[in-house]
């Protein structure tokens, strides 16, 4: 027979609500009395059953995370996968289950998030990037749905984001090689619709500019964040007759491309061309030569947005947080970036 909410309130020597209490992590339960009930739950075998309390509450306990492509595409980006671990890291903490949704194209996942939400099958989303005029963020704002977005809304500034300051990272990755004494810079970019490739991107032309240094439209080639387009950015890059002596690259899968296509044409990394990426994924230390990366704290991000998300759900309110969460980031610089350009005599 199935243990009850009575039988475990019975051997904990408290009320059947008080259990149901300590289910639901009432703020006025005390921790003695939380733990003793849960320990008495493990011993006892007991597991709530969450289609009843889901009736009962409203609430699924459950939230969803919204890839922006299709899940075969993303799962070989490493980024995404620790993104991942962080909201599910955090969500597991506070009781909450993670279930992942992805679609072909805007239409698809404006589908799969408005059958969830409408379904009562998640009290929440996160989603992992930010386009410009994304359908989605529409629905989810209009419709007055928790969401977080992990990136930058120009469209709307009023809701709950985890982000990094990206303009400021692109910033400082590109002075870092003006201070090699690098003035031919270029820049691999990502998608056009994306905020974080317009931040980046801007954060580099920033930087250009406050050096004095001209910005070439032919040194900015835009791409996907795969190896593939790194491969082909440098294929163009070193085909130029004035070719650049440095790249910042939008992100170390790119950056692997970009160094695959390097080995092939027998140039050499960092005294033929200086390359500094963004993530800084395990993967970028092991390289050849290891990869200078902009840290921006994947995890962190990931957990962050779960964080803020639960807490929004559970006090129907997003005044908890500000509005904006920035994640810090830090340069790691390896030997891809350790070249110093000869001064002119």
């Amino acid at each position: 027979m199935a243990v009850t909410i009575k039988d475990v309130a019975k051997k904990a020597g408290v009320s059947p609500s008080t259990v149901s209490r300590v289910l639901s992590n009432h703020p006025r339960i005390s921790a003695e009395t939380s733990r003793k009930v849960k320990l008495i739950m493990d011993q006892l075998g007991y597991h709530p059953n969450i289609m009843a309390k889901s009736l009962v509450s409203k609430t699924t306990n459950s939230i969803c995370i919204m890839l922006p492509k299709s899940a075969e595409e993303l799962f070989s980006n490493f980024f995404f996968m620790e993104l991942i671990r962080g909201i599910v890291t955090q969500a597991s903490r506070l009781g909450y289950d993670v279930l992942i949704s992805s679609g072909a194209n805007e239409k698809e996942e404006l589908e799969s998030v408005s059958r969830l939400l409408n379904g009562r099958r998640v009290d929440g989303v996160i989603l992992l990037y930010s386009r410009q005029n994304d359908p989605v963020i529409d629905f989810l704002h209009e419709g007055g749905h928790p969401f977080v977005l992990i990136g930058r809304s120009e469209e709307y500034p009023d809701i709950l984001t985890v982000d990094n300051d990206n303009i400021q990272a692109s910033y400082d990755a590109t002075k870092h090689l003006i201070a090699l004494g690098h003035e031919r810079i270029g820049f691999v970019s990502g998608p056009p619709e994306l905020v974080v490739s317009k931040d980046r991107l801007k954060g580099y032309q920033d930087a250009l500019k406050d050096s004095g240094l001209e910005c070439r439209p032919e040194w900015i080639v835009e791409g996907e964040f795969l190896q593939d387009s790194g491969y082909r950015a440098m294929s163009f890059f070193m085909n130029l007759p004035d070719r650049p002596t440095a790249l910042v690259m939008i992100d170390d899968v790119v950056a692997f491309g970009v160094l695959r296509g390097l080995h092939e044409l027998k140039f050499k990394v960092p005294e033929d061309l200086c390359l500094v990426s963004f993530n800084n994924i395990p993967l970028s230390e092991l390289s050849t030569p290891p990869l200078s990366s902009m840290d921006i704290g994947i995890y962190n991000l990931g957990y962050t947005a779960s964080q803020v998300l639960i807490q929004s759900i559970q006090n129907n309110s997003d005044k908890v947080y500000p509005k904006r969460q920035i994640i810090p980031h830090r340069l790691i610089v390896r030997d891809s970036s350790m070249y110093s350009v000869p001064k002119k005599s």
